[in-house]
Formats: C-alpha cells, sequence, structure tokens
C-alpha cells in the first residue's frame, strides 16, 4: 500500500498580498503558510531607506534568500551587519533578535521559509528588551 500523497499547491506571486505579522518598516505577504505543519513561507519587501523594527521570529529557525536587491541583516545587539546580494542565504536561528536594512534606493526582495506552520514574529522596543 503506497502513501496518500498531498497535491503540490502554486502560490502565483501576483496573487499575494501584505498578511501575517507584521514589522514595521517591512512589508510582509504569505505565500504557502498553513499548509504543513513544519515548514511555510513569505516574502519580504524593503522599500528603499527603510529599516524593520528589531524583532525575532520566537521558537522558528528562518532561511532569507536574497532575490533581489541589496539588503542587510542587523544582529548581535546591532553590533553585526551582513550584507546580502541577490542570490546569498543567511539562516537566522530562533530567537535571534534582528533588524533588516534596506539603505539603497530600489526595493529589497527576500524570499523567507520558517520552521513552522505560521510565521512568528515578535517585535521587540530595544536590543535585549524581548
Amino acid at each position: 500500500m503506497s502513501p496518500t500523497q498531498n497535491p503540490v499547491i502554486v502560490t502565483k506571486s501576483t496573487d499575494l498580498q501584505t498578511s501575517g505579522g507584521q514589522t514595521e518598516g517591512m512589508i510582509r505577504q504569505n505565500a504557502l503558510v498553513g499548509l504543513t505543519d513544519g515548514i511555510c513561507a513569505s516574502r519580504m519587501i524593503a522599500k528603499p531607506h527603510t529599516a524593520s523594527a528589531i524583532h525575532h521570529h520566537e521558537d522558528q529557525d528562518t532561511v532569507v534568500f536574497a532575490f533581489s536587491g541589496h539588503g542587510a541583516v542587523v544582529s548581535d545587539g546591532g553590533k553585526k551587519r551582513q550584507q546580502l546580494a541577490p542570490g546569498d542565504y543567511a539562516l537566522i536561528p530562533a530567537f535571534a533578535e534582528h533588524q533588516e536594512v534596506n539603505d539603497g534606493d530600489e526595493d529589497v526582495v527576500w524570499c523567507i521559509v520558517r520552521s513552522g506552520k505560521e510565521p512568528k514574529v515578535c517585535n521587540v522596543e530595544d536590543w535585549g528588551k524581548s
């Protein structure tokens, strides 16, 4: 007996709308959410000359794929800044406080994949003030 197979699900980029937990300075758009217990995906857009609030994603590990634009992830209490160019990946561990920054003149677009059914966002007032 073969296992039951779930259908392949496609979400068109043209169907994405602002949704889910938001962080000031970023536009988050759920793409594949609530479909399986172990993983979810969304698109994050950072407009030119913006920075997100400081936040973390609770118990979820996060993989970032930089699709377009040049942005940065700030972490370690604001002391570490790592640039992401198109094609780069980043791993943001669970509970790691961070901030996304777009100092450029074009949108930054990242694919965000998290370990969980629904994306979690916990905004904090300042570094270490969860």
